[in-house]
């Protein structure tokens, strides 16, 4: 048994999604990813079957585990219980612990979801900040979203929000002592810890690239990752 395998049987995800293959492929079969990517659970499942860190290290620096959505639709159909989003989960998390994450385009956008969604958590307490997402950042909502964003206060007031200010309400401003317990449970759960390696391996491949950066968005590669996709990841028919 190889250490990264090792490694992978002490998470619980693992534990739980992996009991007996019979390779059948009806985890495949109904996957929505793999009608669009190169991408297969049942041969997921037969790399990590195969205990074989070489394997499980190029699963771990591929594209592949990045396609999953996590829709679970796997769970509901393997004859013998098995959950292949639940070893995707395992594979992201222990990519990510490695530092193998950044030898993949789809790894290396990581570092965007970091501080999007679990910056906006952490210091507002939506994973999602109408406030925060910039009509530069995002060309394909069109004008009516840089009209909507310049806009804000009063949209949000005459869809009866209660964005930005106290009291109950959508969009309400979130109590510092909540955010402070949101950010208990991201230390307990070792959230904390991921998302600083997370910014520590990011870090360490933009000075590979040769590219700037810092802890904004504005910088030469986070808007690297945001914006520019140089493979094509969509499976031939």
């Amino acid at each position: 048994m190889g250490r990264l395998f090792e490694k992978l049987t002490q998470d619980v995800r693992f534990i739980e999604g992996l009991k007996a293959c019979l390779n059948c492929g009806t985890c495949t079969a109904i996957c929505p990813a793999a009608e669009f990517y190169d991408y297969q659970p049942r041969k997921i499942v037969d790399i990590l079957q195969t205990h074989d860190d070489d394997q499980i290290e190029a699963l771990l620096k591929s594209e592949t585990i990045w396609y999953c959505g996590e829709c679970m639709s796997c769970v509901t159909r393997c004859p013998r219980g098995n959950a292949p989003g639940l070893l995707i989960t395992a594979l992201r998390s222990l990519s990510q612990e490695m530092g193998f994450f950044i030898e993949s385009e789809k790894g290396r956008q990581q570092l965007a979801v970091k501080r999007t969604v679990g910056d906006w958590i952490l210091n507002y307490g939506y994973c999602l900040y109408p406030s925060l997402i910039q009509p530069e950042m995002h060309p394909e909502q069109g004008p009516v979203w840089e009209w909507e964003h310049q806009n804000l206060s009063e949209i949000m007031d005459r869809l009866g929000a209660n964005y930005q200010k106290t009291g109950p309400g959508i969009l309400r401003k979130i109590p510092r002592e909540d955010l402070d317990e949101i950010k208990r449970i991201f230390d307990e759960t070792g959230a904390t810890e991921r998302f600083a390696k997370i910014e520590e391996f990011s870090k360490k491949k933009a000075h590979e690239m040769n590219m700037d950066f810092d802890e904004s968005m504005d910088n030469e590669y986070f808007k690297h990752i945001y914006n520019k996709t140089e493979k094509d990841h969509i499976r031939e028919k």
